[in-house]
Parts: C-alpha cells; sequence; structure tokens
C-alpha cells in the first residue's frame, strides 16, 4: 500500500489504483498511465491472489480511514462505501475461484491483451518500442491464463462449453492465416523498429496459436458436457458484482416479463406506421433491413455515426446537460475483426489526450441499416456512455481516481445508457416510425436479457401467460430461439449474445434494472423539487457523483 499520512477514504481509494495500476498495466494503459505502456499483467493463479491480497490491505485501511475526523462527508462516506462494496464482491468472486474458469468471447484476458494494443499509442518511434516491449509479453501473459484453466480443470472448476467454442473461433481469427492480427498491427510501424517489431509480432501470434491449440485439444473436450447454465448460487455472486446489489432475482426475472408485455404492446402499435399489416414487429423491421434508410460502406458509416454524435452534442449542450469542452468530444471507430458482436465504448485517458472511442463491430458487413444504429450510438456515445465516463473523468479531481475509473458499476453505466436512449425518445430525438421502432427493439433486447439471462442460468419457469412455450422450463436452446424471434437483428449477432450471458452471467440484466434505478431516482427527485426541478442540472449533478452500486444509487439521486 502506497504511504500515506492518515489517510482519508478518498485517498485510501486512490492508493489503491496506484497499486492495482502496478499489477494490471492494462488498466494502466486505459487511464492514459505512460509507464504502463510496456508491460501486461499476471493472469496466473498467482497473479490473481496478488490483486486479491491488494483488495484486502485496503479493506483493512479503509475501516481506518473511517474512524477518522472528516470521514464522514458525504464526499469521503460515498467513495467510501462504494470501495467498500466493490472490493468485497470481487474478493467473494475471487475466493469462488472463478478466475480459474474465465473463458469468454467478450471479457476474458486474452480479450483485454488484444484490445489494449488497439488503445496503445503509436505516434512516435518511442510508442511503437513501447509497444514491441509489450507484445514480447503476450506470450508470458497467455501462458498465465492458461496455468490459471490448467488449475481450474485440476479442481473440476470448469468454463462453459459454449463460450469455449467460440473463443477457440476467435483466437483462430486472431492467429489469421499466413500472418496474424499482431503482425499486421505492427506492419505500419517505423523501419528503424521493422526487425523487433516483426519478431516480437510473430511471436504473439504463435502465442495465440499456442493458446487456441491447448484450448480446442484440452480444455474444450475436458468441459464437454459441462453444464453452460451457472445456477442460482454462482448467478448471485456474478449479479451482486456487475450490479451492485443483491438483487431479488425473481422479482427482477417478473420485472423483465412486464417490460417485454409493455414494449411488445409499443412496438406492434409503432410496426403498423412502418409496414401496414405486418404481422409482426419483427415482420417490420426485417422490411426495413431491405427497404429502410441505410448508410453504404465501412468508412462511411464510421463517418455517419460520427456526425450522429456530433449533432447530439450541438443540441444537448447548454440546454439538457452543460459540457466541458474536452468532454464534447468523441471518436468513432471500426472494431478490430474476431471479437464480439456488440458495439462498445472505451472511456478517455486521464488526461483526455485519447478521447472516448465508440466502437463499430462490422461483422463482415458493408450495408447498415439506420433504424439499427441511431438509438445504439445514443447508448454507446452521447448521452450515453460517453456523456458519463467522460464527466467522471472530468470530475475525477472532486471525486477520486477510483470512483471515475476503476469503481465502475456496470449496472449504473449500462442503465444510465439506456436512460439516455429513453431521454432521446422523451426530447424528440426520434421523429420518424422507422427510428422510433428501432428504439422500441432495442429496448426489448434489454427486457429479453433479463428473461433469458436469468431464466436460463437459474433454470426458471417460463410463465404461463408467455406466448413462448409456457410453463416449460428454460434452456439455452429455448434462450436462443426466444431472443432470436424477439430481436431485429441477424443470426450471428443472436448467437454472439447467448454465448456473452453465459459466460458473463448476471451481468446482461443490468441495462434494464439500472435503468430503471435511474428512472426511479429522477421521478423522486422530481417529487421533492416540484415545479423548480431543473432536469439540466439534475443531469449535471448525477453524472459528476461517480459510480455507485444500485443500493446506493437510487438513495444518491433522489436528494439531488
Amino acid at each position: 500500500m502506497s504511504d500515506i499520512s492518515k489517510p482519508l477514504p478518498r485517498q485510501v481509494a486512490d492508493a489503491y489504483v496506484d497499486d492495482l495500476i502496478a499489477l494490471d498495466p492494462v488498466l494502466g494503459t486505459y487511464l492514459g498511465v505512460k509507464e504502463s505502456a510496456r508491460a501486461l499483467p499476471d493472469y496466473s493463479p498467482e497473479g490473481r491472489q496478488a490483486v486479491a491480497d491488494l483488495a484486502r490491505r485496503t479493506l483493512g485501511a479503509l475501516a481506518d480511514a473511517e474512524q477518522l475526523p472528516g470521514a464522514d462527508s458525504d464526499a469521503e462516506r460515498r467513495c467510501g462505501r462504494l470501495l467498500r462494496e466493490r472490493l468485497t464482491a470481487e474478493l467473494a468472486v475471487h475466493a469462488a475461484q472463478e478466475d480459474l474458469r474465465t473463458v469468454s468471447n467478450l471479457s476474458g484476458p486474452a480479450h483485454s491483451v488484444r484490445e489494449v494494443f488497439a488503445l496503445s499509442p503509436t505516434e512516435t518511434e518511442e510508442d511503437w518500442a513501447d509497444l514491441a516491449e509489450r507484445l514480447r509479453g503476450v506470450p508470458k501473459a497467455f501462458e498465465g491464463y492458461r496455468a490459471s484453466l490448467e488449475l481450474g480443470l485440476a479442481k473440476g472448476l470448469l468454463g462453459s462449453p459454449r463460450p469455449t467454442a467460440t473463443f477457440v473461433e476467435q483466437l483462430t481469427e486472431w492467429a489469421g492465416d499466413g500472418v496474424g492480427w499482431f503482425e499486421e498491427l505492427v506492419a505500419p510501424g517505423p523501419e528503424a523498429l521493422r526487425g523487433e517489431l516483426d519478431a516480437a509480432g510473430r511471436a504473439a501470434t504463435a502465442a495465440v496459436a499456442a493458446l487456441r491449440d491447448w484450448m480446442r485439444d484440452v480444455y474444450a473436450p475436458a468441459v464437454e458436457g459441462a453444464p453452460d447454465a451457472v445456477g442460482r448460487e454462482r448467478y448471485a455472486l456474478w449479479s451482486r458484482a456487475y450490479n451492485g446489489t443483491d438483487l431479488d432475482l425473481d422479482e427482477a426475472y417478473a420485472y423483465g416479463w412486464s417490460e417485454y408485455h409493455r414494449l411488445l404492446a409499443e412496438m406492434k402499435e409503432e410496426a403498423q406506421k412502418v409496414l401496414p399489416g405486418a404481422a409482426t414487429p419483427w415482420k417490420a423491421l426485417a422490411w426495413l433491413d431491405e427497404h429502410g434508410t441505410h448508410v453504404e460502406g465501412v468508412e462511411e458509416v464510421r463517418d455517419w455515426l460520427q456526425s450522429v454524435m456530433d449533432e447530439a452534442v450541438d443540441a444537448l449542450d447548454g440546454t439538457h446537460f452543460e459540457l466541458a469542452e474536452r468532454v464534447r468530444k468523441v471518436e468513432s471507430r471500426i472494431a478490430p475483426p474476431g471479437g464480439a458482436a456488440a458495439p462498445y465504448y472505451t472511456a478517455p485517458s486521464e488526461d483526455f489526450s485519447r478521447p472516448g472511442i465508440t466502437w463499430l463491430p462490422t461483422m463482415g458487413e458493408t450495408r447498415f441499416p439506420v433504424y439499427d444504429l441511431v438509438t445504439t450510438w445514443y447508448h454507446e456515445g452521447v448521452p450515453g456512455h460517453h456523456l458519463q465516463l467522460a464527466q467522471w473523468t472530468h470530475v475525477a479531481d472532486r471525486l477520486s481516481r477510483y470512483q471515475a475509473s476503476v469503481g465502475q458499476v456496470s449496472a449504473n453505466c449500462e442503465g444510465w445508457a439506456l436512460y439516455a436512449e429513453r431521454l432521446m425518445d422523451e426530447l424528440g430525438f426520434l421523429p420518424d416510425a422507422e427510428r422510433r421502432l428501432g428504439y422500441l427493439d432495442a429496448q426489448m433486447m434489454r427486457s429479453t436479457r433479463v428473461i433469458v439471462d436469468i431464466g436460463m442460468h437459474l433454470g426458471l419457469e417460463i410463465p404461463a401467460d408467455s406466448p413462448f412455450h409456457p410453463g416449460e422450463r428454460w434452456t439455452v436452446e429455448l434462450a436462443q430461439e426466444f431472443f432470436g424471434m424477439h430481436s431485429g437483428r441477424p443470426a450471428d449477432f443472436v448467437d454472439s449474445e447467448i454465448t456473452r450471458y453465459l459466460s458473463i452471467p448476471g451481468q446482461a440484466i443490468g441495462y434494464k434494472l439500472g435503468e430503471r434505478a435511474w428512472l426511479l431516482g429522477r421521478d423522486n427527485a422530481r417529487k421533492a423539487h416540484g415545479a423548480s426541478f431543473d432536469l439540466k442540472a439534475w443531469h449535471m449533478a448525477a453524472l459528476s457523483q461517480g459510480s455507485l452500486g444500485l443500493d446506493d444509487l437510487v438513495d444518491e439521486l433522489s436528494r439531488l
């Protein structure tokens, strides 16, 4: 632990960030720490234990800090509450040895390694030298990850078969056919480092292929026949980690169904405006896939998505938000191939030298329906993830470094982003039936996530009033069928989504449950203030309080 004399909770939290960066240089790169640029984390059992030991020491330091004068201020109290909740949840996951069976199509150690190279600076020869050194660490990082999975196999802690199969396919794509992704990455590097970069790229590709071969030949056969679903106990553990609360899972499941029925009625009404006589809303969406507004071309869609965010910034700043100049900047990029199908966002570095970035996986497509993208970029970009996470970074000096970055609670962030979609509908930014049906389809997807994520992992019964297999118990196959029936997205996206839910249980439900928390907090604040309620002021206060779990979010939002 860093040497701080009589630290208060925010100082304890920030010392934890400093020490965690030393263990996790990928985190350092996300935060823009130059010193992290040459290293990768230790994903071995020993490396994971070091992270857990740091969390325990930090909780001890926090307990001492909370006894000091000044620790009961709102700023210190809020930070201390977040730090305790997050570290306690993370330690519970570690104690259950979940690190020993982490296999995902979206968020495992191997994905973190690859994604950090997409964010690594390459502007100078020194940057490229740092990248080459980090590339040389890829084999060791993958060996550490493999060691964790090997220990998991020895202990009978098995990953899910379906995410394993998908991960093998992803590794195969990263390894390439002759030239791998890491070798392509270094191709634009300076001639002075050509030999060094090429050698490091080849070594990284060889490490990808070696991990792929082991996953395919050893790990996949070992987990064959293991359940894809995690069961109630493990699900509750992960749900706490992603949502910052001990949810009543049966109530959450029922809420997902209530939102499903509400949204289905709205979708049917909107679908008739798009395609009169459409048998289902998804028939109307299929019609839009062929005949609706499209953007042609990969670079063209990147430019168009940039314009969507730029227009949103100009329209919302000064009216519903008050944005600092550096928060106004956000970039649209095309995601590297070989990842999951869902778009995503990366926050700006702490000094904003790297802006917030939205990423679109094209999945080989070159023609993009507008109805499917507008709401998504309100979610990923503005006023969604970008405004929240960039604002946290902007006010980090008033919060703590921890609250603005490492202490992020998934359901808080995803709930805000879904609230942002709804806000844009409320403000009239979806003026035609085409875009509004796309928005409702996105909302429906988040409701069906609650249903199938909880339903298939817990093996719950499908309600009697469901139009789909009433009275049966959820299976992975039924979940995929149901999700596909209630989504305007292509089959490969649906397949990727179900695999995602199997590999990160409890994360997907945070969108709707987080949105519910944000809406309730806003409603409570509006009732408290009456006619004097100022939505712009509430937005900025809400976005400037840093991360909170759902246990605390409604309470804090209601006070604003």
